[in-house]
């Protein structure tokens, strides 16, 4: 059961490791958050969750970050939540792809977990 007034994250990512890195930062500034491993998993979790805020990865199984990205920005009922997009590859193509495809923002793994709060932050509105 959520909170009231407390912000909600989706994170979606499947490598184990970086789920962590972004779960400690969730907790510890007090977001109400749940995890996704793919992005058929992330499309399922929007239907419950409603979040504030969407931290997704480009590359994962079943869907890709891409993908479930443009689902969500074409759905009028999540099309105005904002998306962080994670991935591995910092070529300017790949940030092309993210924004192409509705992210609002975009950073590349690994990041430090001073910077993904900064984001995280801004991207909810509470700095």
């Amino acid at each position: 059961m959520s909170e009231p007034g407390k912000k909600k994250i989706l994170i979606c990512d499947d490598e184990p490791m970086i789920v962590e890195s972004i779960r400690y930062v969730v907790k510890k500034e007090g977001f109400e958050f749940v995890v996704a491993h793919d992005g058929q998993e992330a499309v399922e979790k929007l239907a419950d969750f409603h979040p504030d805020l969407i931290v997704l990865d480009a590359s994962m199984p079943r869907m890709t970050g891409y993908e479930v990205c443009s689902v969500i920005k074409g759905d009028d009922r999540t099309a105005g939540i904002p998306v962080l997009m994670l991935t591995a590859n910092a070529q300017a193509t790949d940030r092309d792809k993210a924004v192409g495809a509705g992210a609002d923002e975009y950073m590349t793994k690994p990041f430090s977990p001073r910077n993904l709060r900064e984001k995280i932050l801004a991207m909810t509105g509470i700095q």
